[in-house]
């Protein structure tokens, strides 16, 4: 019996450790799609906002002022349309992770 419940908590923990990976991988095909202009893992290039090492709450602000019309934007206020208020706040903990460049 014992070694039964071992070999199902070892199969439960890679589940949940599988899944976490799978949270993380979708989280960073979110942010590529700000690549464009933000930079790969939020690095940008002159002349662009990056977005690497921000205060995830700026972040976070920003892309739902942009998507409820209160900041004014290009492009902005439509890819943010397309992300829920939990994955804004994933996107936004995600470029908050990455360093900062010196």
């Amino acid at each position: 019996m014992k070694t039964m419940n071992r070999i199902l908590m070892s199969g439960l923990l890679a589940l949940a450790a599988s899944a976490a990976q799978a949270e993380v991988a979708q989280v960073k095909v979110w942010a590529a799609a700000c690549a464009n202009c933000h930079g790969t893992n939020g690095y940008a290039q002159p002349g662009h906002e990056s977005l690497a090492g921000k205060d995830k709450a700026d972040i976070a602000q920003k892309m739902l002022d942009f998507k409820a019309g209160r900041k004014p934007a290009t492009l902005m206020h439509q890819i943010s349309k397309g992300y829920s208020d939990e994955q804004i706040q994933e996107i936004a903990a995600y470029f908050a992770a990455q360093p900062k460049k010196q």
